[in-house]
């Protein structure tokens, strides 16, 4: 049986993920091998697994750190926000279907067993996991049916590390406001409190913190900075869709979907001297890019819109007569067509006419494409002629089928990794490209090659490499995080938390 600490939180984004990753690696480090789990996560960012199955890219991220395969175990409940008020739901991988969030919130409790089915697998395979909350235990709304905080820490009787983020301000009023309002036996489960994304002179701070044990009767187990290390984010939140990344000598714009998903397949782009990616949401930010990306969206018609209604739709096509290229990538491979047409609702029903990119017609059907994919480019025109045969590797996760018409071409040839089926992809013309594989650019062949082109193009000499190999360098950074939390967390307590669970 395995030993449980949950890493649960004052509000969303104060750094549970982060922490939970780096203990994953600490405990790896260790040799314990060890599981992350997140009964129920929010996220438009999901991953396919070896065996086709679609989870939370948070716990693949942990999964990483932790030194073990993804599995849907990790994450048997996930929400895909599809507009304000509903969300596709996900369990054990499969697609339960679409609900609002108040019928979502009165059936969810019967996803229990399904959650503790999970968990139980974990718990006899491991010899440690480390649990992750969402939002607050103390949202006093959603208590009563909590399946993610609390009522997740009683049922994996796991004791809580409660974290608070000192970056937004307020960090005392976070923990103690927490701690307060939770019921007694809740209070007892917390056994350490976190201050996490910490600048400055931590003994201005001490008074803060003794006092702040004093009230709520709790050790305050670290004080952990601002710590400078890159990891995959969650969700929409990342400060990555901050546009204030400075322009580099090779600029990429990711145009940022009202509903963006898998924003993490540009990652790679950032680890090359010289190249800027920037998330823009205004046309009036766009400037002159050499690429522009149009990435995934959990509601393609809907977000389109949305780029015709701001002027960033005239903006991508007036950039591409200038000469830009253009890549799309999932719903933004759909975007780029001439028609979207949606029979049967999946989205928003009838049909709604596409950029006019590529020569090609998107037709939504009920059954989500799931699959993992290997292959390679073919041989695209335009720019990016020289990416004939380079290898790629991902997933395809969508809803709809696409068809070619016209001179346009496919852009990969593929195979599925799960049912062997080897097919074309894609499609490429004038300087456009699009694709349904996430992660189509993570290899260093693609995405280099990428990158040469567009400098070529630019007429900028010298090779811009890769800082370090990807997968190395995401590697390194687990490593750096956690030898940030080593050195500002009290390893000894955190263990000792661990060892003595919450009977104590």
């Amino acid at each position: 049986m395995a030993k449980a600490i949950m890493v649960q939180g004052t509000m969303s984004n104060v750094g549970k993920s982060v922490i939970a990753a780096g203990l994953c690696r600490i405990f790896k480090q260790d040799g314990y091998r060890v599981a992350p789990f997140k009964s129920q996560n929010m996220a438009l960012n999901s991953f396919i697994t070896e065996e086709g199955l679609e989870m939370g890219r948070a716990q693949v991220m942990q999964a990483e750190a932790a030194g073990v395969a993804p599995s849907v175990l990790m994450n048997p409940i996930l929400l895909k926000p599809t507009n304000d008020v509903g969300s596709q739901v996900i369990v054990n991988g499969e697609v339960l279907g679409t609900m609002s969030a108040r019928d979502y919130f009165k059936m969810k409790k019967t996803l229990i067993p399904e959650v503790m089915k999970a968990y139980s697998r974990l718990d006899e395979e491991y010899d440690i996991i480390v649990i992750e909350g969402a939002g607050s235990p103390a949202e006093i709304n959603l208590k009563q049916e909590d399946i993610v905080n609390m009522g997740m820490a009683k049922a994996a009787h796991a004791p809580v590390v409660l974290v608070g983020d000192i970056d937004r301000g307020g960090v005392f009023a976070q923990l103690y406001g927490t701690v307060a309002l939770l019921e007694e036996d809740e209070k007892a489960m917390i056994k350490g409190l976190i201050i996490n994304k910490f600048r400055g002179d931590k003994t201005i701070l001490e008074p803060g913190v003794a006092q702040l044990e004093q009230i709520t009767g709790l050790p305050v187990i670290g004080v952990t900075p601002y710590l400078h290390v890159s990891l995959e984010d969650e969700d929409s939140l990342s400060e990555r869709l901050d546009n204030e990344q400075k322009v580099g000598l090779i600029d990429i714009a990711v145009i940022r979907l009202p509903r963006i998903s898998n924003f993490t397949d540009y990652n790679v782009f950032e680890r090359f001297e010289g190249v800027s990616v920037r998330y823009v949401s205004a046309a009036h930010q766009l400037g002159t890019p050499d690429l522009i990306v149009i990435p995934g969206t959990k509601n393609t018609m809907r977000d389109l819109l949305w780029m015709r209604q701001n002027g960033l739709e005239a903006s991508v096509l007036k950039a591409h007569r200038a000469g830009c290229t253009v890549f799309g990538v999932c719903g933004g491979y759909q975007m780029l067509g001439n028609t979207i047409k949606d029979p049967d609702g999946v989205e928003e029903g009838g049909q709604i006419r596409g950029m006019g990119l590529l020569d090609t017609e998107t037709v939504f059907e009920p059954q989500k494409e799931r699959t993992r994919v290997e292959g390679m480019f073919l041989s695209p025109e335009g720019i990016l002629e020289g990416l004939g045969g380079t290898p790629i590797a991902g997933y395809e996760i969508h809803m709809g089928r696409t068809v070619l018409h016209g001179t346009d071409r496919p852009l990969t040839k593929i195979r599925d990794t799960i049912t062997g089926e080897c097919k074309t992809e894609g499609a490429c013309g004038d300087n456009v490209y699009g694709s349904y594989v996430h992660g189509i650019f993570d290899r260093e062949e693609a995405a280099s090659g990428i990158v040469r082109a567009l400098a070529k193009k630019k007429g900028i000499s010298g090779e811009m490499g890769l800082t370090v190999d990807y997968a190395s360098f995401k590697e390194s950074q687990y490593d750096l995080l956690a030898e940030g939390l080593r050195a500002h967390l009290d390893m000894d307590a955190i263990y000792r938390i661990l060892q003595e669970g919450i009977e104590s």
